[in-house]
């Protein structure tokens, strides 16, 4: 197979992508005489290049245009403008197969909620076309992983805490064993040793499975933990890119820069900062 040669996972090239304002409704305000909703640009042309099992960081605070790209990435949204490839593939001719190789954990997963964290992801693993008995095996193992007890296997997710829903999305993720796994602020809402769990969880897979990992996060620590190489975004603009040692480096910081040092540096704000001027 193609993906299983191709040195690069995802190449992103002058891609943008812009929305409507939320805020406003076209029609309403037609009929108000007010003036019309302006579009939003989400991702400004960006390009980055991701090798094959690399641990990728987008850093961004909240509104920068991580979820956009993440989504654009997964086929979930189209570009206006540029080109993107997974594995060599075009996700837009052919998007069946570039949704075949990847999985996305997002901070709004979606389930089944009154049915237990083993019966969404054997649903998970059916749609997947993994083996019934391999997927039993594999949801023990990996939700032991991450710390949930086997007594809990069979509660509704209904009752379970917004953290413990977040585990289980992230055990349907690895489920299938994607080639490229999307971590969309994976760990957000997490106490400080699940949180731990996931990130171990993560090398984990890239090491045992030659998995290609982005991930966004406002996490610093994170980010300097888990990333081979990690982009700075700033309003849909990538400002930087580097191991955390190189964006440490950047012209005017002291010795000892951290990597919020960084940031404020490169966009002027905290990374907890809100970002309004983009649409995430």
């Amino acid at each position: 197979m193609l993906e299983a040669h191709h040195p690069f996972a995802v190449e992103v090239d002058t891609v943008s992508k812009s929305f409507l304002d939320g805020q406003r409704i076209p029609l309403l305000g037609r009929l108000r005489g007010s003036a019309p909703a302006k579009r939003v640009i989400a991702i400004d042309r960006v390009s980055l290049t991701v090798p094959r099992g690399e641990i990728y960081g987008i850093l961004g605070a909240n509104g920068s245009g991580k979820s956009t790209l993440i989504r654009l990435i997964s086929t979930l949204l189209f570009p206006d403008q540029g080109e993107l490839h997974v594995f060599g593939h075009d996700i837009i001719k052919e998007d069946l197969v570039v949704k075949r190789m990847i999985n996305r954990v997002s901070v709004e997963a979606a389930f089944f909620r009154v049915l237990s964290p083993t019966e969404n992801l054997m649903y998970a693993a059916r749609m997947y076309g993994v083996d019934a008995q391999v997927a039993r095996k594999r949801i023990v193992e990996i939700l032991g992983q991450l710390g949930i007890d086997r007594r809990r296997l069979g509660e509704p997710l209904q009752k379970m805490s917004r953290g413990m829903q977040q585990k289980v999305a992230i055990a349907r993720a690895l489920l299938t064993s994607p080639v490229l796994l999307l971590l969309d602020e994976p760990t957000t809402g997490l106490d400080p040793r699940s949180k731990r769990e996931v990130q171990q969880l993560v090398l984990r897979v890239r090491a045992e499975h030659n998995a290609t990992v982005i991930l966004t996060t406002h996490d610093l620590d994170e980010a300097e933990r888990l990333c081979d190489r990690i982009a700075v975004l700033d309003q849909g603009r990538i400002v930087a890119e580097g191991t955390a040692d190189e964006l440490k480096r950047q012209p005017g910081l002291s010795a000892d820069a951290s990597l919020e040092d960084v940031f404020m540096a490169l966009t002027g704000r905290p990374i907890e900062e809100e970002v309004e001027e983009s649409v995430s």
